[in-house]
């Protein structure tokens, strides 16, 4: 072979492996998506698309307060258009923690349909002060005047934890179902606190949406992840949306790196938990948790 042919081919050869090195290259860079704490998504076959990361209002709520209404109402309202700004488009309230009229006075200027609240009945005898608990709808009637709305996206009834509770309200059900055919609210569903009760919510048609808690250290749950984290997916499965709470053990391991890096890879890569609700206390927590969130893998093990 010639010289001239011989260096001919090799160029070539060198030039078809390094083609083929950077194709790979390519192919692996484009393959490898990162979790985006503010992307839109699915809440189950809801209907509705939520912000993935949720700002939770109820930290260590009780009796119309939380750690959030704590902070008074001018720097709660203030970290509700923070986080509104950065992308967070879903706020989870309650009765009990006493955020409506915080949400409502906030979030104001911002237009109704770019935002999803959930909210929820305490329909125990205690955490609030009246000691009468009202049906549904004069309970919502109220919730739509303190949010200032004219629908509310998500209705749950709130801390659930008995097998039997689809018998035990089906009054309130009932009810919230009539509420959502008048378009008062657009889906309804349970914030469980038992792993029977989220057992008991797998089957249950009337079940659009479930808050539960989780994380893979155990904190504040329902029961050991292993145990949950198998009925979360079943009840994904059947089309409810899973709202994840305690995501950080209730602020257990909210100083842990480790331990924070560890949780949200975890439940994100679960594939079943549609959005992450945290009880933000400042704009710095918000920013660092998103940060964390950006740097998992997609369907990374």
């Amino acid at each position: 072979m010639r010289r001239r042919e011989f260096l001919g081919k090799s160029l070539v050869s060198i030039g078809g492996i390094v083609l083929t090195a950077n194709l790979a290259g390519a192919q692996k860079q484009q393959q490898t998506t990162f979790f985006d704490p503010y992307e839109p998504v699915a809440l189950g076959k809801s209907g509705l698309k939520v912000s993935r990361l949720c700002f939770g209002t109820g930290m260590k709520g009780w009796m119309r307060q939380s750690n959030q209404t704590r902070l008074g109402a001018e720097e709660f309202q203030s970290l509700i258009r923070a986080a509104y700004e950065k992308g967070v488009r879903l706020f989870d309230l309650a009765d009990l923690y006493g955020t409506h009229h915080h949400i409502a006075a906030a979030l104001k200027d911002m237009p109704r349909d770019t935002y999803n609240l959930i909210t929820k009945i305490w329909w125990r005898p205690n955490g609030l002060p009246e000691k009468e608990r009202p049906d549904a709808n004069v309970v919502v009637a109220r919730f739509l005047k303190e949010l200032n709305t004219d629908y509310i996206d998500i209705l749950l009834l709130h801390c659930v934890d008995s097998t039997n509770w689809p018998t035990e309200l089906s009054q309130y059900m009932q009810t919230l179902d009539s509420l959502k055919k008048k378009g008062l609210i657009r889906a309804h569903g349970v914030s469980c606190h038992s792993i029977t009760a989220l057992r008991a919510a797998v089957d249950e048609p009337w079940v659009d949406s479930v808050n539960t808690r989780i994380n893979p250290y155990g904190i504040k749950m329902d029961g050991p992840s292993e145990k949950v984290a198998p009925v979360l997916k079943t009840l994904h499965a059947a089309g409810k949306g899973v709202v994840g709470m305690k995501i950080l053990g209730e602020g257990t391991f909210a100083s842990d790196d480790k331990k924070k890096d560890d949780s949200i890879r975890y439940v994100l890569n679960l594939g079943c938990v549609d959005t992450l609700t945290v009880g933000f206390e400042s704009p710095q927590q918000i920013d660092d948790f998103a940060s964390r969130v950006k740097k998992v893998p997609r369907h990374s093990t």
